[in-house]
């Protein structure tokens, strides 16, 4: 049986969240996203990404798909509207103009295969046998110099453009995101979460974290209350889920 938890909060250093997120359990179905944008322009991005995604899965039942490409398609063509949504508002408001959002998307289905989808920075963790795996990879321009080898993991962490993100939902015309999936067993976790979590913690603290809690309402709260207690200086969201 798949248990989840969830939570997201301002931080300790933002006005407001634009962080948000949404979880589908009939479904299985679970989204994470976080604005970008003046004013209160990220916190829309966001809020109509998780929204429009949500209401496309509605309109568009997705447990009825079994093929594996038939998915990496359906994925594309939600994410396509919801990009399509957020650039046009920000393009015909003057007061929303640059506003997008990054998203990542898990979905599990009824084969025990995971399916996760992302654009930007927004990251999904497999915990397995003890160990964390970072599924997705963040779209930053830190992140392409790193594999460049332009700069080391530790440069990395303290580069002044390391919250560049180069893809969003919103951001261009087009949307290409990230499609990955494999095979889930017996006690798998996975966390979706924010930069606001994994600019505070590590990796292994959060799976030892997660290897401490049984409930992953309980994992949640954790998580967000000791991204806070580092500084906080993000909203950081997080869904935790157990299968």
């Amino acid at each position: 049986m798949v248990t989840a938890g969830f939570k997201t909060d301002q931080g300790m250093k933002r006005g407001n969240n634009e962080d948000a997120l949404f979880v589908l359990p009939e479904q299985k179905l679970y989204i994470v996203a976080d604005g970008v944008g003046g004013h209160n322009s990220g916190e829309l991005a966001s809020r109509l990404a998780v929204g429009n995604i949500a209401e496309y899965v509605a309109l568009h039942p997705i447990r009825q798909i079994t093929d594996d490409n038939r998915l990496r398609d359906y994925f594309t063509d939600c994410l396509s509207e919801a990009n399509r949504l957020i650039y046009e508002k920000a393009h015909s408001d003057p007061e929303n103009a640059g506003m997008a959002t990054t998203t990542v998307i898990a979905y599990l289905s009824e084969n025990n295969k995971a399916y996760i989808v992302n654009v930007g920075d927004s990251r999904a963790y497999l915990i397995r046998d003890r160990r964390i795996f970072q599924i997705t990879e963040d779209h930053t321009y830190v992140n392409q110099l790193l594999r460049a080898g332009s700069i080391t993991k530790e440069e990395a962490e303290h580069h002044p453009s390391r919250n560049m993100i180069t893809r969003a939902v919103g951001g261009e015309r087009k949307v290409v995101p990230d499609f990955f999936q494999f095979e889930t067993y017996p006690g798998d976790m996975l966390i979706l979460c924010t930069d606001g979590l994994f600019g505070e913690l590590t990796d292994q603290e959060i799976c030892e974290t997660a290897l401490a809690r049984k409930s992953m309402y309980g994992l949640a709260g954790e998580l967000v209350k000791m991204a806070n207690e580092r500084g906080g200086k993000d909203n950081v969201s997080v869904i935790c889920i157990k299968i």
